[in-house]
């Protein structure tokens, strides 16, 4: 009975090396610290929040070896709320990522809830996913390059790196009978990697983007019987733009290093095009229509002070040109940060960014301060404070 069993062990171990290895990791972070928000509704706020680094995640990796060059792989990693244990992006289990694919000399493919290509070649080059989160990000993210929304029903395609060079596409099913292109999704772009200089573009396009994109989180508004809710938040700065028919992003960014110190820049030209659709969002009183204009422009240095140690400094100015040509809002944001690392796993930081509004918002009203994913402020500045932990395992 025992020369039995050990036979059968000894004959799975050799079926499992000749279908090759696999390997499953389970890996994570939790990103928690306290706030000052120094004008949020008008008044002053200290909370607790998790995620603002990074948001706090626990993900599970796979990959099994097909033989030939040829690998299958799997991600599944969820978002929460280190506070109060309820899960992220609006409540979804994996809301972070979910797809499974093939990878090949020739390049990867991968099937499910994905990131777009700005974010995979322009989102690294901004300060917010850098040293900054999302307090330093371009207000509202509204070019996405801090990856506030992600993309559901993806089909993706990533290159290998061809000296230096990579390049990749995103097309999203919209998943609707008979309407092939409403809620469809498609993306673009391409980065270059090569000693002290990285560099990226990208190109975004979006139909019905307050149920397609916005609303991805889990809280999709309806779609048909009467005029669907908004999914765009509380940020003057881009909610009065749900009714958009289509979004568009262009961008390009490039960072150079030299000796222990960085320098980068970015730029979007973001478009809410054909405003004012009732099937897409919900239209202002008065109407609206046209299409209204972000141009970002950040410039962001950091320096290694030590090999545990790095500080940063980033500038941000967004136009926001309204719909029907007129002048629109202007932000000018400052952000400064610094991180510690105790260990290769666990890290201390604090980051401080403070904004200026001028001109009419979004909503038609005179602009306030909106840091993103803060509470808006009362007046046309507010400054926001964070010192936090983040542990990786």
């Amino acid at each position: 009975m025992k020369k039995s069993f050990a036979f059968w062990v000894l004959l799975g171990m050799a079926s499992g090396a000749a279908y090759g290895q696999s390997s499953v990791k389970l890996y994570g972070l939790i990103d928690e610290g306290v706030n000052y928000n120094s004008n949020a509704g008008g008044k002053r706020l200290y909370n607790l929040s998790s995620g603002e680094l990074q948001g706090s995640r626990w993900g599970l990796r796979g990959t099994e070896d097909l033989g030939g060059g040829l690998a299958a792989l799997f991600v599944l990693e969820n978002g929460f709320d280190v506070n109060t244990g309820k899960l992220g992006q609006g409540g979804l289990e994996f809301g972070r990522q979910a797809y499974v694919g093939l990878s090949s000399p020739y390049g990867t493919a991968t099937f499910g809830r994905q990131y777009d290509s700005v974010v995979d070649y322009l989102g690294p080059l901004e300060v917010g996913d850098q040293w900054g989160g999302y307090i330093a990000a371009h207000p509202s993210d509204s070019d996405n390059f801090n990856n506030t929304n992600r993309t559901n029903n993806a089909i993706k395609y990533t290159s290998p790196t061809l000296a230096g060079f990579t390049f990749g596409g995103v097309y999203a099913l919209s998943g609707i009978a008979g309407s092939v292109g409403r809620n469809q999704i498609w993306s673009l772009g391409a980065g270059y990697s090569n000693g002290p200089v990285v560099a990226g573009v990208g190109y975004l396009n979006v139909r019905n983007p307050n149920t397609s994109f916005y609303g991805a989180g889990g809280t999709v508004a309806p779609v048909t019987g009467g005029v669907p809710g908004s999914n765009f938040g509380a940020s003057p700065v881009i909610s009065g733009y749900a009714s958009a028919r289509s979004l568009q992003v262009i961008g390009t960014g490039a960072a150079y290093t030299f000796g222990a110190a960085t320098l980068g820049a970015t730029y979007s030209n973001t478009q809410f095009r054909n405003l004012g659709d009732p099937t897409s969002g919900p239209v202002p009183a008065g109407g609206i229509g046209g299409t209204a204009t972000f141009n970002n422009v950040e410039v962001n240095f950091k320096y290694q002070i030590t090999p545990a140690l790095v500080a940063g400094a980033a500038y941000v100015y967004t136009k926001n040109d309204g719909a029907d040509g007129s002048s629109g809002a202007k932000y000018h944001q400052v952000s400064v940060g610094a991180d510690y690392f105790l260990s290769k796993r666990t890290d201390v930081y604090l980051v401080a960014t403070y904004q200026k509004a001028s001109g009419t918002d979004s909503t038609g009203k005179e602009a306030v301060a909106s840091i993103n994913q803060l509470t808006p402020s009362t007046s046309n500045h507010q400054t926001a404070v964070r010192l936090g932990i983040r542990h990786k395992f």
